[in-house]
């Protein structure tokens, strides 16, 4: 993969969901965006990225600053609790059970770059499985939530 491509590709990555997450908490933020938070984050982008992806220039110009923030403290950073190769799997496993097409496959080669081996990404995406399956029997047959905690070893 080439070296703009790449970048490209991380920013796909990190940008998809936090995107969509800012847009919908943009609607709690005053509508006090500036013009120059706006061009500021796009400089950023830029220089991170080495180029600005067609869907950043789509997202509402109010929201992209805050989302970018979110996606620097959490997504690019390695100062967080989790490491890259464990976010990328979360995402992954989240991303099978929406589905989400684009970030499975972001996903995916963002584990793979950042050591996942074909086996942890297959087992992060058969957990979520069986997280859906579980869930499904537990909601479908109602099960009372206070007996299952009991049940499980809670109060």
């Amino acid at each position: 993969m080439s070296q703009i491509a790449s970048c490209i590709h991380d920013f796909t990555h990190a940008f998809r969901i936090p995107l969509l997450a800012a847009a919908c908490a943009s609607a709690l933020v005053p509508a006090s965006a500036r013009a120059d938070d706006y061009e500021t984050a796009m400089k950023e982008i830029q220089s991170t990225m080495g180029g600005v992806p067609g869907f950043v220039k789509q997202f509402p110009k109010a929201a992209l600053p805050g989302a970018w923030a979110e996606v620097k403290a959490l997504e690019l950073s390695d100062k967080t609790a989790l490491s890259p190769k464990v976010k990328s799997l979360i995402s992954l496993a989240v991303a099978a059970q929406i589905p989400c097409s684009y970030c499975i496959w972001s996903d995916t080669e963002d584990a793979r770059r950042h050591g996942a081996t074909d086996e942890e990404i297959q087992e992060a995406v058969a957990v979520s499985a069986l997280t859906r399956h579980w869930s499904t029997v537990f909601n479908g047959m109602q099960v009372d939530l206070g007996t299952f905690k009991k049940e499980m070893g809670g109060q």
